[in-house]
């Protein structure tokens, strides 16, 4: 079987998985042909940790040299190879979209359920799909019965040798931690006080943003007005609150303390991945891409 496709590692993909409901239904709603826009202030919202983690472009960039290489051992055996189509650059989500709650751009069109895909990301998410449908034949070849060898392994080694693949265990250890601990500090439980005072005025009861996002009753194949009304609030009394703003500064505090606390284990993660984007990048560079 083929490896699992790669996906950004974000903080947020991880702690809302952790300290929240999912808000995803269970039948996605139909996709927009181009997604609205992010609030500027999630656009710019970036944590110390960050410079640890892989950002979208990074993880695709990996992918499309391994993939090129792929395609080189799989035409040496006899076989295609159609390698992925790129994603734009302008599709991807910023790493800490959603981090302290709602967004507010997307609070008024999608409530708290996911935005749409943008059309390059579903046109890359079918080419993974059609590679799960791949002959038995081709797909052993290309990843090796246990799913990490075959040319899959003969590309990587012709990347990177063998220095192992990016490892963000670290990242995601410390940045769940960070947000745990910034989470229970005077600042942060004051400011959503005053977010969650805000909302019982306007109509609604939930202690903190991941409840209101995580509630039951948004787990619908679309968003209801109920839930745009809801989210509006939310964004609302998170500017009355600052609340974005006081998390931020605290978890900032608290990253760059457990930075300084594990600088050789990050700076090992940090080596291995920039080695890989390097590799990547000359293998890109040669095929002009």
């Amino acid at each position: 079987m083929p490896p699992s496709r790669a996906r950004t590692t974000t903080a947020l993909a991880l702690l809302l998985l952790a300290t929240t409901a999912c808000t995803a239904a269970e039948h996605e709603p139909t996709p927009a042909p181009h997604p609205a826009p992010v609030s500027r202030q999630v656009k710019q919202l970036r944590l110390p940790l960050d410079a640890y983690a892989s950002t979208a472009a990074e993880t695709h960039l990996v992918e499309d040299a391994q993939d090129i290489l792929i395609r080189r051992c799989m035409n040496d055996r006899g076989m295609e190879w159609k390698t992925l189509p790129p994603v734009d650059p302008q599709d991807t989500e910023p790493p800490n979209l959603r981090r302290y709650g709602a967004d507010e751009v997307e609070s008024v069109h999608y409530g708290y359920h996911p935005r749409p895909d943008p059309p390059s990301v579903l046109r890359r998410n079918r080419a993974w799909d059609e590679r799960d449908a791949l002959p038995a034949e081709v797909q052993r070849a290309a990843y090796g019965r246990s799913g990490r060898g075959g040319c899959l392994k003969t590309a990587a080694h012709q990347l990177v040798g063998d220095t192992a693949p990016p490892d963000y265990h670290a990242f995601n250890q410390l940045t769940g931690t960070a947000l745990e601990t910034s989470r229970r500090t005077p600042e942060v439980r004051d400011a959503l006080r005053t977010w969650h005072t805000c909302m019982a005025k306007a109509g609604f009861d939930y202690p903190d943003p991941y409840a209101a996002a995580g509630s039951e009753r948004w787990k619908t194949a679309a968003p209801t007005p109920a839930e745009r009304a809801t989210a509006r609030a939310d964004v609302a009394c998170q500017k009355s609150a600052q609340l974005v703003k006081v998390w931020a500064a605290v978890e900032t505090r608290i990253q760059h303390r457990l930075i300084r606390q594990n600088t050789d284990r990050l700076h090992e993660a940090k080596a291995r991945k920039d080695r890989w984007l390097a590799a990547a990048r000359r293998v890109l560079n040669r095929e002009g891409g």
